[in-house]
């Protein structure tokens, strides 16, 4: 119960008369306005421990026994008296502790209610200057709010029953000056203690898990770093969190994200990196700073990798160079040797050459090619020419695309050699293909013209197109250089001739101007370097429908043209056998010639007779071969070494009989007669394990045949 202030006059009116109206005597009246200060003995208070320190102190100087109060007024009024001279009885109380005074007997009659009556000594007195305390145990605290409670629930009662047996306690009030004193000696002592417990309770309360709470994340629970991906960032709300696991958060809950501690809305822009040098974080700078170094290491490995890839390369291509040489130096010194020995002319030693041949035809009279597979190509149609890749063993048919909706244009396809199966199309172009080439360096890279102006470098390990040239024209015609791989050639629909160098990718390097008219290029081949007498020169032999021109390779960047005594029309096509130094001239039916002709040429080469005079190239028949009388088609022949090395064999598809003639170059006579179902537009021969094989495109169909 808390205490209760009355004023003197209340207390004079409901007090100073008894039940039967006496009036109080004349010498009470100092004491009227003395404060009087009543407890019950059996109520309870408790005092918090954040009451004002004037309050405790008051407190603590009324914790003493005053006298009993009688029953009477009058015999109150004298106790009173009488114990104003008592000294008072000071106890000191802890808290927790229940302090029974002396005064105090067994719980009260309920008839009276329990509470506190102060009555202040005079009108300047503080109206907190006294108090009565009372501490209960922690194991009687549930009773004692029992008590008060019950003790509030009872009405206040200010005029006692007469006759009622109370047990009181009676504190006059102290000189002002001394309950000063005390008072406030007590308040210190009281604010000092409770500091020490504050102390000690606060320390108790902490735990070492809250203390590290503060160094974690509260969505990952891993410590924040000083450094890196998980370094320290904040909201503008002022929780922290990783950098990491905050922009994560917020990018899941975009775009009503919101703060995972307060539920306040934050968005990615709100976070911001702190910089807290006392923050007790996970100091990651090593490992940050091993992450670089193994980056740098890792650059500077891959680095490496690049710079030994290119030195490779340069070796190999520095190898082959070097392998070059040794061969134009063995080819240079045979030729010196032959010079000395033969004192022929060139026309002597072409006919010379052309009887070996035909000594040696007789071993390969014995074998001939016989029907080994046909393989379908396209269901519709449109195949034109053919190439072998020895490194993939596949030969490869160009052909429009078999889905004309999805794909459009045209490509090739791979028919495999192993199993003669075609295997998969690629496309290329957008336009019909006219040539297909394959270089001597066994990269699987595949040069292709076509009509659509470009000419176009595949690589066919990967079946992607890695380089397009756009000639302006269209282009009939192409092939590699075969003394340097960098150089392709593209014989054009004007007549001209284009030099492109491969590793500049923008246009061509140069350009070849035909001396006669402006036909297109029908067939383009290359005849490298040789040592031979007749021939030991290379260059680019370029055919056209009204005749050949050859362009001797003085250097690398000249070309010089030498017009070859060909018929001035019905030139279809020019195939040039390099080891033999021959080529094969084809000429279509005309007014004086009712049949197809292929006429084997011997390449010759004039030598010099004067300082001023330079060198002349040109060709010599050597033998003709006639067939059909019906050539509509710009069909490509073949002209190649006889499998089994004993001489050189001719094949040309014949329109009028649908069929491949083989011959003999020697003799000049018809080895084989190989039918087909239509007109035959290509021929290519090919080897594969040992085994030496024919094979003949028609516009749907490529047919197989191997040498037995």
């Amino acid at each position: 119960m808390e205490a209760m202030e009355v004023d003197s006059p209340v207390e004079l009116q409901g007090i100073g008369q008894p039940e039967g109206g006496v009036a109080a005597p004349a010498g009470d009246a100092e004491n009227a306005n003395a404060a009087l200060v009543m407890s019950d003995s059996g109520s309870s208070t408790e005092v918090d421990d954040d009451d004002d320190d004037d309050g405790s102190a008051e407190g603590q100087a009324a914790a003493y026994t005053p006298p009993r109060l009688p029953a009477t007024w009058a015999f109150s009024q004298r106790a009173v008296g009488g114990a104003t001279s008592t000294p008072p009885i000071r106890r000191r109380v802890r808290q927790g502790l229940r302090v029974h005074y002396p005064s105090q007997t067994a719980a009260p009659s309920r008839g009276f209610p329990d509470f506190l009556l102060r009555a202040p000594a005079a009108s300047t007195a503080e109206p907190e200057s006294g108090s009565a305390t009372e501490i209960s145990e922690s194991e009687d605290e549930a009773e004692g709010e029992e008590e008060s409670t019950a003790a509030a629930a009872e009405p206040i009662d200010p005029v006692p029953p007469a006759g009622s047996d109370l047990s009181a306690t009676v504190q006059p009030a102290q000189p002002q000056e001394a309950a000063t004193t005390n008072s406030s000696g007590t308040a210190e002592a009281e604010r000092a203690e409770a500091q020490v417990q504050g102390v000690q309770v606060s320390s108790a309360v902490l735990s070492p898990s809250d203390e590290n709470e503060g160094d974690t994340c509260t969505i990952c629970f891993e410590a924040w770093t000083t450094a890196g991906e998980h370094r320290l960032a904040a909201l503008r709300c002022g929780h922290l969190f990783g950098y990491t696991c905050i922009q994560r958060w917020l990018k899941a809950q975009s775009p009503s994200a919101k703060c995972p501690q307060c539920n306040k809305k934050a968005k990615r822009s709100d976070i911001v990196l702190l910089y807290a040098p006392k923050l007790r974080a996970l100091d990651n700078t090593e490992q940050e700073s091993l992450k670089k170094s193994l980056e740098q290491e890792q650059s500077l490995r891959r680095k490496a990798e690049l710079e030994s890839a290119q030195y490779k390369i340069k070796l190999q291509v520095v190898t082959n160079k070097y392998g070059q040489a040794q061969q134009e130096l063995q080819e240079l010194r045979a030729l010196i040797t032959e010079t000395s020995r033969n004192l022929f002319s060139s026309t002597s030693s072409s006919s010379s050459h052309v009887l070996s041949l035909s000594q040696r035809a007789d071993g390969s009279r014995s074998a001939q090619y016989s029907f080994s597979k046909a393989v379908l190509v396209s269901q519709a149609g449109g195949c034109r020419v053919l190439s072998y890749c020895e490194p993939l063993s596949c030969l490869l048919a160009s052909q429009p695309s078999p889905h004309t909706t999805l794909v459009p244009g045209c490509g090739v396809k791979k028919v495999s050699v192993v199993n003669m199966r075609a295997s998969q199309y690629v496309p290329i172009h957008s336009k019909q293909i006219r040539g297909l080439s394959f270089n001597r360096q066994n990269d699987s890279l595949l040069l292709s013209a076509a009509l659509d102006n470009t000419i176009k470098l595949t690589s066919l390990l990967t079946n992607t197109v890695v380089q397009t040239y756009n000639a302006g024209k269209p282009v009939w015609s192409c092939c590699w250089c075969l003394d340097n791989s960098n150089y392709i050639y593209a014989g054009l629909s004007n007549g001209s001739v284009l030099i492109y160098d491969t590793r500049d990718t923008s246009t061509h390097v140069q350009e070849l101007v035909p001396l006669r008219s402006r036909c297109p290029v029908a067939s383009l081949c290359y005849v490298p370097r040789a040592a031979s007498s007749s021939f030991p020169c290379g260059g680019l032999l370029a055919g056209s429908l009204e005749g050949g021109c050859f362009w001797e390779q003085v250097n690398e960047a000249t070309y010089r043209p030498h017009v070859l005594p060909l018929e001035t029309s019905g030139c279809t096509d020019i195939q040039v056998e390099t080891d033999s130094r021959h080529c094969l001239v084809t000429y279509r039916p005309g007014r004086s010639n009712p049949s197809l002709r292929c006429v084997l040429m011997a390449l010759t080469r004039t030598p010099q007779q004067e300082s001023s005079e330079l060198p002349s190239c040109s060709c010599e028949p050597v033998q003709t071969f006639n067939a059909g009388s019906s050539c509509k088609l710009l069909t490509k022949n073949a002209v190649f070494r006889s499998p089994d090395g004993g001489g050189t064999l001719v094949c040309a598809g014949d329109e009028a009989s649908n069929s491949t003639m083989v011959w003999d170059a020697s003799s000049g006579g018809l080895r084989q007669k190989l039918p087909a179902d239509l007109p035959v537009l290509d021929i290519s021969p090919f080897s594969v394990n040992g085994e030496h094989f024919l094979a003949s495109l028609t516009e749907k169909m490529l047919k197989l045949y191997k040498w037995e």
